[in-house]
């Protein structure tokens, strides 16, 4: 948001917190002696080291837009961790030393939840939503000098969300100290109303606070510099009394190197605040040049050129790092998803952290900020509903006033599945949200997740939407097209396809809520949910129908919480859905979307895998998921034919199945064929031996000396050949030395109760990650993982 000048200051409160569980009893002004409280960083989640327990936050619900009839005991609803109640948060405000004629303010990106925020023990601000960014000036609170004190009280509601929310300060908080006269938080806003291959037109307006009648005239003067730091715009600005409090600067920029997800161009506009020949602040905006439209039976566009969202859900938690946000941890999710082909990401069902918003803006995703998952109809007993007659335009500005500078975002929607959908005069309530964005930002679109489709096209509601999104409807796009003014539809949630990594189920069906025994799903990707599909379903109507603008489908990663179908039947805690599990690692299903998505690199993947001791001369198909129009199936050498990808069905059209494959140990290989008929790929799996040893792959080999930097270390269980071993769950041990530490890790299993702060945990399918985190100091980190009969593995980082 901004830079460090003479007369700005922006402190990242990290270290030196002191936290507890509990209330605290007070007459108004809070007495805090944190001195027997636990020392944590922030960002924290203080739930995420568990325990785990099918009575932490229990719900005895029917969850309607599932087509459930009745109430029924949901036990892993919000991942079964310990979030529910109060918490506190305490820390000397020792950065700086505070001057007369100074301001402070205090950015909290997040806090879960009801954050009340205290200054030397008075009451300073607070919030209710805790996925929202908000700022408190604290200026009248603070003394003198670097005697002053920060607490915040946390409160975390049972049967408040549908996942796993979070909780504490597991985002980061921020202290800005400026000159009484300043730019305040969020006061810069750019647009880009002309643009073509000569120049653009930036406009760029700047709020000011503090100026009054009688005080020296203040200028602004504003650089734009491109991503090498160049000066490429120039602007020097007076404020009239007719102004008001806002400077608005007309800026060109030639020759603009646009943004789009394949060239993420970025630019920076610095301004600096004068009054007279005084610097009172310095205030940098990054930016990006684009155009997007939505366009009647044509969709959408990026710098004239049609195109569909290759997107995904994404929920806010980290896996086993829980909900506290981690720039690493989420470069690696975007690494991994740009890498699957995929170039937008919807932020389900809540207002995303900036880090993740600018890495968007840097690594080239676009995105869906999305601000709501309940208006005034519940879900959960204690929700968002309670919050949106009071809260919910000042939710609505905070996110649009945050984030609409940054060329990422390329739609704004202001709820998800809203049982108002259905309620009378519901079609009221989308033009209330919708005119708050258009009113703080009308250069972007709104758009929302609509499931009960009946009533949203029954009753206006549909039609109020700039983008009219459907949740789970390609069988009805057509029919909502036809009956909708807009000219196009959006997937905003698709295909909730179910599957647990490396798990394969006979025999190989289509099925819908399909439970088994050992909690766990088929990565055949044939099982989904009653009111979800098959990602084939919906890729069908994608290619077929050109007002159908593209897809974001459920979800990029698994999450904690929502473990249907088995959100009935403990000890399951995280969700199926994802196309990569809990720990990060694709399960077959990634390359199915892969082989779609990435058409710059050729993607040949086979499934299941080929150890079923027990299963010989029983039906096991195969499967390849490939972007090659053509295979042929080997087994021990014996061709089992040739498939050829064709429009008998929708499975048929975008994978190739040889289903009536018998199982014999040995070797399967897949030979692809390009479209001259040329054998240009292959493929090969072997049957594995007893487990013999550990492979470990780590996704960096060199991080920064942070305190902050990951690297996630993948740890397989194989064969003296170097097989997988793919049914091993061997118990593994982490011992970390040098200039790191460990941090978590994870093996994607949903019903699994292990602990990911611990450095042990059982291998799933043969496979874990474990994760170590850069020290401060330079220097190697040594992770060394053992098990009981296997040979150690060693893999280094380097520490710079």
């Amino acid at each position: 948001m901004s830079t460090t000048a003479q007369v700005r200051k922006e402190y990242l409160l990290e270290n030196n917190w002191k936290f507890t569980r509990g209330d605290i009893k007070h007459d108004g002004a809070v007495r805090i002696n944190d001195k027997s409280w636990e020392t944590v960083s922030v960002p924290h989640d203080w739930a995420i080291k568990g325990p785990f327990s099918g009575n932490n936050d229990v719900q005895d619900v029917q969850i309607v837009q599932n087509g459930e009839t009745g109430k029924s005991l949901k036990s892993g609803r919000t991942g079964g961790l310990p979030f529910v109640g109060i918490g506190w948060y305490s820390r000397k405000l020792n950065e700086a030393s505070f001057k007369p004629g100074q301001r402070a303010v205090l950015l909290f990106d997040g806090a879960m939840s009801y954050p009340t925020v205290y200054i030397n023990g008075q009451e300073a601000g607070h919030w209710a939503y805790g996925y929202n960014s908000f700022s408190i000036d604290i200026t009248s609170f603070i003394k003198p000098g670097l005697n002053n004190t920060l607490a915040v009280r946390l409160e975390n509601l049972p049967e408040a969300s549908r996942w796993y929310p979070g909780a504490g300060l597991y985002r980061n908080v921020h202290l800005i100290v400026t000159d009484d006269i300043h730019v305040p938080v969020w006061g810069s806003y750019i647009t880009t109303p002309v643009v073509n291959k000569e120049f653009a037109r930036v406009t760029l307006k700047t709020k000011v606070e503090g100026g009054s009648e009688g005080v020296t005239p203040l200028r602004l003067v504003t650089e734009i510099k491109d991503a090498k730091g160049n000066k490429v715009s120039f602007a020097n600005s007076s404020l009239s009394v007719t102004d008001g409090d806002q400077f608005e600067q007309q800026l060109i920029v030639n020759k603009p190197v646009l943004w789009s997800p394949e060239s993420p161009n970025l630019y920076t506009a610095v301004s600096k605040l004068y009054a007279g020949d005084v610097l009172k602040d310095e205030y940098s905006t990054t930016f990006g040049i684009r155009t997007i439209k939505f366009e009647p039976g044509k969709g959408f566009s990026l710098n004239g050129t049609y195109r569909k969202f290759k997107g995904v859900c994404n929920h806010h938690d980290l896996g086993p790092l829980g909900a506290a946000i981690n720039v690493a941890a989420l470069k690696r999710q975007l690494t991994l998803l740009k890498d699957m082909g995929c170039d937008a990401i919807r932020t389900s069902h809540n207002m995303p952290a900036p880090e993740l918003v600018k890495l968007c803006d840097e690594m080239g995703f676009m995105l869906m900020v999305e601000s709501f998952d309940e208006w005034k109809s519940p879900k959960v007993k204690n929700g968002y509903s309670h919050l949106f007659d009071e809260w919910a335009e000042k939710d609505m500005v905070n996110m649009v006033q945050r984030d609409r500078n940054n060329p990422s975002v390329v739609m704004w929607s202001i709820g998800n599945e809203v049982p108002d959908q259905g309620a009378v005069n519901g079609n009221k309530l989308v033009t209330l949200l919708q005119d708050i964005c258009h009113r703080e930002d009308p250069t972007r679109p709104v758009t929302m997740g609509m499931d009960r489709i009946d009533n949203a096209l029954n009753n206006n509601f549909a039609s109020a939407v700039d983008i009219p999104g459907f949740n789970y409807k390609p069988a009805r796009y057509e029919e909502a097209n036809r009956r909708l003014p807009q000219g196009f539809i959006l997937g905003t949630e698709t295909a909730s396809t179910v599957s647990s990594r490396g798990v394969y189920k006979f025999p190989v069906q289509f099925f819908k809520n399909k439970v088994y025994g050992d909690n766990q799903s088929s990565s055949y990707d044939f099982e989904s949910c009653t009111w979800s599909q098959i990602p084939d379903d919906e890729f069908v109507k994608q290619d077929d129908m050109q007002y159908v603008i593209g897809e974001f489908v459920w979800t990029g990663f698994d999450y904690l919480g929502e473990p249907t179908p088995y959100d009935e039947k403990w000890p399951s805690h995280s969700s199926y859905f994802g196309i990569l599990d809990l720990a990060g690692m694709p399960k077959d299903r990634y390359y199915l979307y892969r082989s779609k998505w990435n058409t710059d690199k050729p993607t040949l993947h086979i499934l299941p895998h080929w150890t079923f001791p027990g299963r010989e001369g029983q039906v096991t198909p195969v499967f390849a998921y490939t972007n090659y129009p053509s295979a042929e199936l080997f087994v021990n050498g014996k061709s089992m034919g040739r498939q050829l990808k064709n429009n008998s069905s929708s499975t048929s059209r975008y994978r190739l199945m040889w289903n009536d494959v018998k199982y014999e140990a040995g070797t399967i290989k897949v030979v692809a064929y390009d479209q001259s008929g040329k054998a240009i790929a292959e493929e090969v799996v072997h049957t594995a031996g007893k487990p013999d040893h550990l492979v470990l792959e780590a996704d960096k080999k060199e991080l920064i000396a942070d305190g902050k930097d990951l690297s996630y270390v993948t740890v397989k269980v194989v064969d003296k050949d170097g097989n997988l071993c793919p049914d091993a769950s061997n118990e593994l041990s982490f011992k970390v030395s040098g200039a790191g530490k460990f941090k978590v890790t994870a093996n994607g299993d949903a019903s699994s109760l292990e602990l990911f702060h611990l450095p042990h945990m059982k291998t799933f399918q043969g496979m874990l990650v474990a994760t170590v985190q850069a020290g401060t100091a330079p220097g190697k980190i040594t992770l060394n993982v053992s098990g009981k009969g296997l040979k150690t593995g060693v893999v280094q980082v380097d520490v710079k």
